[in-house]
């Protein structure tokens, strides 16, 4: 049974994000995505400065099974990305809602986070698939 944390929001193509803290939100990919995935060995993700739009293709994580595209959930500038990914991208796998976190952005919209799911949500449709 994969992990959801309650405070945080999630997206219908396996994406978490954080609450923002000064209108900047942290992702990545969730704990059932990575189990589905497996072991991941390398991971892409875009540079400081990069405009996302909501649902765009921002990066890939690649694994011994596949290779998977990291949609954006929100709108806005890429402000940090996490460095230890370059060297352990298996950390997606044992810590994704922590250490394994991708992007952080700055929203393009306070509002943003309105339209994704909560955790119930998120829940109903990994119960689905």
């Amino acid at each position: 049974m994969s992990d959801t944390p309650g405070q945080l929001k999630y997206t219908a193509e396996h994406e978490w994000v954080s609450a923002p803290s000064d209108a900047v939100v942290r992702f990545g990919i969730t704990d059932f995505a990575q189990e589905a995935l497996g072991d991941i060995v390398y991971v892409s993700l875009p540079e400081v400065g990069t405009e996302l739009g909501s649902g765009q293709t921002c990066g890939e994580v690649e694994s011994t099974k596949s290779v998977s595209d990291v949609y954006a959930p929100v709108s806005g500038t890429v402000v940090g990305r996490n460095p230890a990914l370059d060297s352990n991208p298996e950390l997606v796998n044992t810590d994704p809602y922590g250490e394994g976190w991708m992007v952080e952005v700055r929203l393009a919209d306070d509002t943003a986070l309105d339209s994704l799911l909560d955790a119930a949500g998120y829940t109903a449709i990994t119960l689905a698939s």
